[in-house]
């Protein structure tokens, strides 16, 4: 049996939508034993959502889990709740601040039951504020932290990522937050309330575009789909569909004028500097564009790479998945579900020496709705017969 860095860690998941569900499955795929905690359901009903839980996605975000359906608006259903906080290192959750308290799960509830529990909350603009009771969801704090506001073409107005950026970076910087907690309880013996939003998270990731507000007090704009300061650096039609190319100054501007046939750019005074690239940018890319439409993208991308110079295809999923390097670096894990088979499912990036290899982060399925509901409220004592009164007064 694989041992797996987080496996004497137990997680209860309260989390909906994606940033919680990406943080805790960042801590399953390690190993964490992560008890997902939803409302009961009928046959055939949706989850959260109107979630699909045989869909690719739900299969995804939640696979190395298991499930346990618990009503908590009811005593019974908080008390059972309470028990697994008694037997948690780590709770996560992403539910408006409000609700938390109403369901019996706040901080200062857990944290008095089970001192040494780790909370992690993720919430749409905060804990506190004059925000803090709104609901979030990812494309508004794409809109909220300045994302929309620098991406796309200039003059085409805001333009939406094409991933759930705040709800994927929330989850991860919670994930950080919770080990960086977890590590701290081995010095301290106590837990803490790790908190994070999407909205934060969001201003976290726009990086060297927020620095240059803060720090040169300058307002970033589109650039589309160019580099914001350097250049060249962006993506080029090729003669036949498109490369992307990074040889911005020193050794990569040399290369990149020489692998191109261009070496008039490098003592062309107009072209001298980065600054003098950039200030001309426009005239630069125009010309690189003329050169780079007349090979194919596999041709520029074998010259360029000769030649030192950062490039690569933009390619489709499809393409993705088929390219060598991908297929060598094993990206894909496969887990058989009861109902649906072999599922192939994208594996955690992160790898460690003698870990067991990538396919021990892809362990089992996602589980339906309360499928471990019996053996998880087994553990914690309860008999056949008490379970069996939970299912019938419905808090199971």
């Amino acid at each position: 049996m694989v041992t797996l860095p987080l496996d004497d860690i137990r997680v209860l998941d309260l989390t909906v939508a994606r940033a919680g569900p990406t943080c805790v499955r960042q801590l399953a795929d390690w190993g964490a034993d992560v008890v997902r905690i939803e409302a009961p359901t009928h046959p055939g009903q949706p989850g959260v959502a109107g979630e699909d839980r045989h869909g690719s996605d739900v299969q995804y975000v939640h696979r190395n889990k298991r499930a346990l359906s618990l009503d908590l608006r009811t005593d019974a259903g908080r008390a059972v709740l309470h028990d697994l906080v008694d037997t948690a290192d780590v709770l996560v959750e992403n539910m408006r601040p409000p609700v938390k308290g109403r369901l019996g799960f706040d901080w200062d509830t857990v944290h008095a039951r089970n001192p040494r529990l780790v909370m992690a909350s993720i919430s749409g603009f905060g804990q506190d504020g004059p925000y803090a009771a709104r609901g979030g969801v990812d494309q508004i704090a794409q809109g909220m932290g300045g994302l929309m506001s620098v991406t796309g073409e200039p003059g085409r107005g805001p333009m939406r990522v094409g991933i759930p950026v705040s709800d994927l970076a929330s989850g991860l910087y919670a994930a950080v937050g919770v080990l960086a907690a977890l590590h701290d309880r081995e010095r301290t013996g106590r837990g803490r309330w790790v908190r994070t939003s999407l909205l934060e998270s969001m201003i976290a990731m726009m990086d060297l575009q927020a620095a240059r507000w803060t720090v040169d007090g300058v307002v970033p704009g589109q650039e589309g789909n160019h580099h914001p300061t350097l250049l060249p650096m962006g993506c080029f039609e090729s003669a036949d569909g498109h490369v992307n190319v990074a040889g911005p100054s020193g050794r990569l501007w040399r290369g990149f004028c020489t692998a191109i046939g261009r070496e008039d750019l490098l003592t062309d005074p107009r072209f001298g500097t980065g600054a003098a690239r950039h200030e001309r940018r426009g005239e630069l890319n125009g010309i690189i564009a003329d050169v780079l439409r007349t090979r194919t993208t596999a041709e520029w991308v074998e010259v360029l790479t000769a030649h030192g110079v950062p490039a690569g295809p933009v390619n489709t999923m499809d393409q993705v998945f088929a390219d060598p390097q991908v297929t060598h670096l094993e990206m894909v894990g496969e887990v058989v579900h009861p109902t649906l088979g072999a599922l192939r499912l994208v594996r955690h990036p992160v790898r460690m020496s003698d870990d067991g290899g990538p396919a021990a982060t892809v362990r089992t399925h996602a589980p339906d709705p309360g499928e471990h509901t019996d053996e998880i409220l087994a553990a914690l004592g309860r008999t056949a017969d008490q379970i069996a009164a939970l299912r019938r007064d419905g808090t199971i």
